[in-house]
């Protein structure tokens, strides 16, 4: 595809501004930063503050309030439009692929929509919406170019995403994702491993590897073990410190994706595994095609490989037909699983959706009570794993993201290896560290949803400046258009993502 010069969408003489906003999942985020690089390709620059004047939405439509979600923002600009009438507003993604002409009949202040398998024509669309004074609609009902060879904007620089796959070969009742994001697209090993290597190269030492069942990797080009492969690969990456990926599917997790977290050492000793329900009748409903006992017998494994792992999971909660005895076996398999944390989400009826045609839709009432009784003994269990890493040294990555009360501790944060959430002061007379270092720090204190170290003096703070460091300070640097100590001349700016801040837990 070709995109339009910059002089075809700005108006003569300005430079206009742009704001991406993201609903949904880790590929959401992902696609937005294609659709922020699409965007600065084509002249536009990213909005710092005033009001911008294209505004995407990058939408989910797992939940149910997703709707609402969008409508509500878009009602709030229709206002803003009309006094502005040169602005743009266009909405991608999962809620765009499925709603379609619904968006312009209930928005027609929008400019364009646009779905999950045309990122790649957002410029063009924009440009024709403005050139022709009408809204633009383009729905695909296949990829159109895999994203990872889009121009890309990362907003950091010592982490980044790196797509291995993308659709879903599974037929989960509740889930709408298969049929908005298309059948499993492989891309292959050299091309993935390619682009670790240049993000690794811009500075960063850490990768997660994103599918929405990287377990299946491989199944497109024939070969079964690729997943396992790719881990042992990015092993043999120089510089690559941390590996990460997500999601795993219980029913594909093999024993060689247990041995290569194992065995190689930058794959990070941790592991999202979603459960969804303890039942068994529940999972044969969601076509989950696994049972409780073999995703017991999966966490015993990789616990018994790697000792430490923190696992996480997705639980659904209300699901049609689940029962108290239903409810009853999950918070039992949670007891057993001692998951590090939990996403707990209560059924969303998804029209288009199996699940949404099922009987026994259960009262909210009954939901909502299930669900306190879960995050409440989740609650606990990560209370008291936490609290297990009390008195533990471990090694936490430095983010630019800050506590919510770091104005008031004058703590830093970052992830451990396992990625819990770490707050860290820095003792006095100790060198403070820059985003993307790593410091070692005993562990003082525990939440449930993160650790503090407060170190006693500058014996009990290590500290080891990093490759991502040293770019972070390029990249701040040349934002502001000040050489930074130690940049080397016409460096290039850094270009990948950092890992995302966990969510707050709502109802």
């Amino acid at each position: 595809m070709t995109i339009p010069a910059p002089e075809s969408i700005l108006p003569e003489g300005t430079q206009r501004t742009y704001q991406v906003r993201t609903f949904g999942c880790q590929m959401n985020v992902h696609d937005s930063e294609r659709l922020s690089g699409l965007l600065e390709n084509a002249g536009l620059v990213e909005a710092q503050g005033a009001q911008a004047d294209v505004v995407v939405f990058n939408t989910c439509a797992v939940r149910e309030n997703a709707d609402n979600k969008l409508y509500g923002n878009l009602g709030q600009l229709a206002p803003v439009k009309e006094q502005n009438p040169g602005m743009q507003i266009a909405v991608g993604g999962c809620l765009a692929q499925k709603d379609r002409e619904t968006i312009l009949k209930k928005a027609p202040w929008v400019d364009v929509v646009f779905g999950t398998h045309n990122v790649g024509s957002l410029p063009t669309l924009l440009e024709r919406a403005r050139h022709n004074n009408e809204a633009q609609l383009e729905i695909l009902e296949s990829l159109d170019v895999f994203p990872s060879t889009l121009p890309t904007k990362r907003d950091a620089v010592y982490s980044g995403w790196v797509s291995i796959s993308v659709g879903c070969n599974n037929t989960c009742t509740f889930c709408i994702v298969p049929s908005l994001r298309g059948k499993e697209r492989d891309r292959r090993p050299g091309d993935i491993l390619s682009e670790i290597q240049a993000l690794v190269d811009d500075g960063a030492i850490e990768v997660t590897l994103l599918g929405q069942n990287v377990n299946s990797y491989g199944v497109e080009f024939g070969d079964r073990g690729a997943f396992a492969k790719l881990l042992r690969a990015c092993g043999g990456i120089e510089g690559l410190e941390r590996v990460r990926f997500t999601s795993p599917h219980p029913a594909a997790f093999t024993d060689d994706v247990i041995d290569a977290m194992a065995e190689t050492p930058n794959v990070m000793p941790q592991l999202h595994m979603p459960l969804q329900s303890g039942s068994d009748k529940v999972l044969k409903d969601m076509r989950r095609s696994y049972r409780s006992t073999k995703f017991l017998g999966i966490l015993d494994k990789v616990r018994d490989r790697i000792p430490h792992a923190a696992i996480s999971t997705d639980i659904i909660v209300g699901f049609p037909g689940e029962t108290e005895e239903d409810f009853q076996a999950t918070l039992d398999v949670v007891e057993k699983s001692r998951f590090a944390t939990a996403f707990t989400f209560q059924y969303s009826k998804r029209p288009g959706t199996p699940a949404a045609e099922l009987p026994d839709q259960l009262p909210k009432s009954v939901v909502q009570e299930r669900y306190e009784r879960l995050t409440a003994l989740q609650d606990r269990i990560s209370a008291e794993e936490n609290a297990k890493q009390v008195g533990r040294r471990v090694e936490v990555m430095v983010t630019a993201q800050q506590g919510r009360k770091a104005s008031e501790t004058h703590r830093l944060s970052g992830r451990s290896r396992d990625q819990r959430l770490v707050h860290f002061s820095v003792p006095a007379g100790a060198e403070p560290p820059r985003p993307g270092d790593l410091v070692t720090v005993a562990i003082t204190e525990a939440a449930p949803f993160h650790l503090v170290a407060d170190p006693a003096s500058a014996a009990d703070y290590s500290l080891r400046r990093s490759r991502a460091g040293d770019a972070w300070d390029r990249s701040q640097a040349e934002s502001c258009g000040v050489p930074s100590a130690g940049a080397t001349s016409g460096a290039k700016a850094a270009v990948s993502l950092g890992m995302p801040v966990l969510p707050v837990r709502s109802n």
